[in-house]
């Protein structure tokens, strides 16, 4: 079900505003989704290299597990993106970015300090992602 923007948005007076509103929540959209689609792009283009640090990480057929990634996220954030069947989009991004953050980015098993803040900063950015695309589930 698309947001139904609230009932001021209806009265003529607000028509502009309705417009400004929506063509916010495209640009919105794309900019988030550009990201996980540069992304996936990289999963297809460096598979080999990923699927490396991906076993290194413990991820079982972690080269499968690579291309699986950059396909999910690709048509996640296509959907986003267009905003047809964006709501899908939005869970199948969460669907990536949970069990990422937890397996890719264990900040809690570094013991080197520096190692420890990167993993750490990254398990935040996709955790935080996860959340932003959950709210867009709710909106779409």
């Amino acid at each position: 079900m698309k947001f139904q923007l609230s009932g001021i948005f209806r009265n003529k007076r607000f028509a502009n505003l309705r417009r400004k509103v929506e063509i916010l929540e495209i640009i919105g959209r794309v900019m988030f989704a550009l990201l996980f689609i540069a992304s996936a792009f990289g999963h297809f283009k460096n598979s080999a290299a990923m699927a490396g640090y991906a076993q290194s990480k413990g991820v079982p057929a972690p080269k499968l597990a690579v291309q699986g990634s950059g396909l999910l996220i690709l048509v996640g954030a296509v959907l986003v993106a267009t905003g047809y069947q964006a709501a899908l989009g939005a869970l199948l991004l969460v669907i990536f970015l949970v069990p990422t953050a937890i397996l890719m980015h264990p900040f809690w098993k570094e013991t080197d300090a520096m190692a420890k803040m990167s993993e750490q900063i990254n398990f935040l950015k996709d955790i935080s992602l996860a959340g932003a695309a959950l709210v867009m589930y709710t909106l779409f």
